[in-house]
């Protein structure tokens, strides 16, 4: 799985959405998340189009609202995203939460479905805990292929990274820039500083180096070229233990419907 992908969460004008996804792509980027509740799809399978790229070196994501993950729902909406993507499959297809209408039982056979027929390569599970991926593995029969969840050096996720490692789920990490937050904390403007680099580029290469996949939204060709630049970035093992040190729990997404954090 790429180490860096385009989010393209609140990139909700199309035209926008369009030419950020094709020039992230033509900059060097290969995987691109979206969902339903995002209201964007079509507008990233423009881009996707747009780019001198070919769709089979895209690795695309798209995720299944709550309030459709009922069987005959998941399989509806996700032909729905299909078509407005564009694109005959998705390489991995989330549950966005497990909430509204999910039930492991019900809803992941569905999931499993939609890969026997092709129209997705692999099945994954967003803002899950282990008690959540553990009732997914066993409606599943295997591991979900990566959970997503929010993760930067202010909130990070040591049991789900340990979980991960021991199951092998690929974590994906979305608002790695804790929506910002990053760009303001003193101890990662000090590594910034000292590696003359951007704040966000030392939390996108802290990700990669816990094994992370990040997914930062950026709308500006500035910004995607930033965070793109943090893969040339090389974090030492004292960067890393004091970014670990920070100590923070800051949760920049909690909707009243998430799990019980």
């Amino acid at each position: 799985m790429p180490v860096l992908g385009l989010g393209t969460w609140e990139n909700d004008d199309p035209a926008q959405c369009t030419q950020s996804v094709a020039t992230a792509l033509e900059t060097g980027y290969r995987h691109v998340d979206t969902a339903q509740i995002y209201g964007n799809e079509a507008a990233v399978g423009d881009g996707i189009a747009a780019a001198d790229v070919d769709r089979d070196d895209v690795f695309l994501a798209t995720k299944v609202w709550i309030d459709r993950l009922a069987p005959e729902d998941v399989i509806a909406s996700t032909r729905e995203s299909l078509e407005k993507l564009g694109t005959e499959y998705v390489d991995l297809l989330y549950v966005h939460w497990p909430a509204g209408a999910y039930d492991p039982a019900e809803t992941l056979p569905a999931f499993a479905e939609l890969r026997d027929d092709g129209l997705v390569d692999r099945i994954g599970v967003s803002n899950f805990e282990p008690e959540h991926l553990n009732a997914a593995t066993d409606a599943l029969g295997e591991a979900p292929f990566a959970n997503q969840v929010e993760m930067h050096p202010l909130l990070r996720q040591e049991e789900l990274r340990e979980y991960a490692a021991a199951n092998g789920v690929e974590l994906v990490a979305y608002s790695p820039l804790a929506r910002g937050k990053i760009l303001d904390d003193p101890t990662v403007g000090e590594i910034a500083e000292e590696h003359d680099v951007s704040a966000a580029q030392v939390s996108l290469a802290w990700l990669r180096e816990k094994g992370v996949t990040a997914i930062p939204k950026a709308t500006s060709e500035d910004h995607i070229a930033d965070n793109w630049a943090s893969l040339g970035l090389e974090l030492d093992d004292q960067d890393v233990e004091t970014i670990d040190d920070i100590g923070r729990t800051d949760r920049q997404l909690n909707p009243d419907f998430g799990p019980n954090w």
